[in-house]
């Protein structure tokens, strides 16, 4: 590994433990259901995709039921822009410089699964898939956290 592959992993590393921080804390990290108190189009997805990764599949369909095709299509981009920042670029050996997200099938395939995002999303609102998602608001949040912190 090169120094400046090194730096890049570490910076990577400095931004992935905040937002593993606010996972593991429950921290309320929509900000349409953390400040309005109704659920975005992707709510549930971080819940459905730690139940999927504790095993609970009933669970992870419960928080949102597109989890099987969204969590692991968004873990391989993440991964993928993850790795494609740390290693440093050897031109001579890209054959094909574009990535295949910017492929128009990529462009389809986005469009079509934004459209059945909301489409659950919808549907949901309309009491289908378990209806809407639980939400906690901020304050709600910050209520429940001082509420525990003063029974220690």
């Amino acid at each position: 590994m090169t120094a400046r592959e090194l730096r890049r992993t570490l910076v990577v590393l400095l931004v992935l433990l905040p937002l593993a921080f606010v996972v593991w804390a429950g921290f309320p990290i929509c900000p349409t259901a953390a400040v309005l108190g109704i659920p975005c189009p992707g709510c549930g997805l971080t819940r459905a995709t730690l139940a999927l990764l504790h095993g609970d599949l009933r669970g992870a369909l419960r928080f949102h039921p597109l989890v099987l095709v969204i969590a692991p299509l968004y873990i391989g981009v993440i991964v993928q822009a993850i790795v494609s920042y740390v290693r440093v670029d050897r031109p001579a050996r890209r054959q094909n410089p574009r990535p295949w997200l910017a492929t128009r099938a990529a462009s389809y395939a986005g469009g079509a699964l934004l459209v059945l995002i909301l489409g659950v999303w919808s549907a949901r609102f309309l009491g289908y898939f378990g209806g809407p998602v639980p939400v906690e608001t901020m304050r709600e949040w910050l209520a429940l956290r001082s509420q525990t912190l003063n029974r220690k």
